[in-house]
């Protein structure tokens, strides 16, 4: 199977390359592109990128595998992301992310991206987002919420359509 990459996409993706010195060099803006449109990174996807740019497909895998905003499997129209960084977890992160987890129906003590039955959710217990001093927070796509409730969160995902 073979990466379907609509014209624009591979037009702005060139187009992007030719900002760096080397290619290797675009290999995370090229991830970003890709999962922005397909909302995830497939194995035909780092394949693709490999040939783009001219490397092996291991090289973009373990780029992929390393950094945690990359997903290799698709998620739902909306990604809760709850802190799990040591602040967040003395202000209840792991009490919050059981919360959302049990009103999707989903395992608390997994790790990794889960998505609800019905695919609206995916949620994913995450580390540092960066607000230390307002435990605990949580993203929602690309919105960002601090000092989260319970009461909150399903205020929050309530208003998700």
């Amino acid at each position: 199977m073979s990466l379907n990459v609509p014209q624009t996409l591979e037009a702005e993706i060139d187009e992007l390359i030719t900002h760096y010195p080397e290619k290797r060099s675009a290999s995370v803006m090229l991830l970003h592109a890709i999962q922005e449109h397909f909302g995830y990174v497939s194995k035909e996807a780092i394949e693709w990128i490999a040939s783009k740019l001219e490397l092996k497909p291991i090289n973009v895998y373990e780029l992929v595998t390393f950094y945690p905003m990359f997903r290799q499997e698709p998620a739902g129209k909306y990604v809760v992301k709850v802190c799990r960084t040591l602040s967040c977890a003395l202000g209840g992160s792991g009490k919050l992310h059981g919360h959302i987890c049990s009103k999707l129906g989903l395992d608390s003590r997994k790790h990794g991206l889960q998505t609800a039955s019905d695919g609206k959710f995916s949620v994913e217990f995450v580390e540092c987002l960066a607000s230390c001093g307002t435990a605990p927070v949580m993203m929602i796509n690309d919105d960002f919420y601090e000092g989260v409730s319970h009461e909150r969160a399903d205020e929050i995902m309530g208003k998700c359509q």
